[in-house]
């Protein structure tokens, strides 16, 4: 799944041995390599430089260390209904589809925050599925990170898992699912967004297995998006503030099928990549956890 040349930089957050976290600069394919003496806040801010992050003087990083989700103080928020085939799933699966036709093809995108600071998964880390719901999926999604100004600079792979059950009962109970334990995950890396070349050269993967076996697998262009990344991020900035910059989930095309939903032990693989080979954003593998409880009962 991982596809792409050897050679594609990643920013990536750490944990090496015995060390508390960091950043450090490698490749979607070898991982990191060298220990940076800054943060992701510091090179977002404003007056920031992020192209120093590839030149600047690093230490040699020792090998294998733990990968954290790529996130400093930043929020991370989502975009819903982006896709043709987003906007089918969820008109099917809800009570009252009109607000999703609606919001398909209006000017004001769909925008809602999904994960505060310190809340997002990383690669290998747990996600969750709510106990009281009964149908859940993964939503394999490109990631985009801005700086203060709200300039895009990366780009990475994301996962903004759902409860379609719980949406589809009410377009109103979207926060509950969308927003709660271990509902979203990022990673491996940034790659800056030059390097990634036109994001319409990008497919994005999944991959669902289930006691060693795939139980689902699609793929989708991003030349299918209806928003563009610029567009979203410019909404996101009229009303708010971001003085260390913000991640944003752009949405998703990649539906299973009604009769699939997440169980616990589920291994989700999401890539995104060039159809063509020559870039590659790498693989955000996570295990499904059920987390919460399926009453209201303490």
């Amino acid at each position: 799944m991982t596809g792409g040349a050897a050679m594609v930089p990643g920013l990536f957050r750490v944990a090496p041995r015995g060390g508390s976290s960091g950043w450090a600069r490698g490749t979607v394919a070898a991982g990191p390599l060298e220990l940076l003496p800054l943060g992701l806040d510091q090179v977002l801010a404003k007056g920031a430089d992020w192209g120093t992050i590839w030149t600047m003087a690093a230490e040699e990083l020792e090998p294998e260390p733990r990968l954290l989700v790529p996130l400093g103080s930043q929020e991370l928020w989502a975009a819903g209904v982006t896709f043709e085939r987003s906007r089918a799933a969820r008109t099917e699966e809800s009570v009252s589809p009109d607000p999703y036709e609606r919001v398909y093809w209006a000017e004001r995108p769909e925008l809602f925050l999904k994960a505060a600071p310190g809340r997002v998964q990383g690669p290998l880390a747990p996600i969750g599925i709510r106990a009281d719901s009964s149908w859940d999926v993964p939503e394999p999604e490109l990631a985009v990170l801005a700086d203060s100004s709200g300039r895009i600079v990366a780009y990475a792979v994301g996962n903004d898992v759902s409860s379609r059950s719980i949406e589809g009962e009410n377009p109103l109970y979207l926060p509950q699912a969308k927003v709660y334990r271990h509902s979203a995950a990022l990673g491996p890396c940034w790659v800056p967004s030059e390097v990634a070349g036109p994001l319409e050269d990008l497919d994005v993967g999944l991959v669902i297995e289930r006691e060693g076996q795939d139980i689902f697998r699609g793929s989708a262009s991003l030349a299918t998006m209806r928003r563009h990344p610029e567009e979203l991020v410019a909404w996101l900035f009229r009303a708010q503030d971001f003085p260390a910059g913000v991640a944003l989930l752009t949405g998703t095309s990649i539906v299973p099928p009604p009769e699939l939903t997440l169980r616990p032990g589920d291994r989700v693989l999401v890539s995104i990549a060039s159809a063509l080979g020559g870039v590659s954003l790498g693989v955000l593998e996570n295990v499904v956890e059920k987390v919460g409880r399926s009453s209201g009962a303490a």
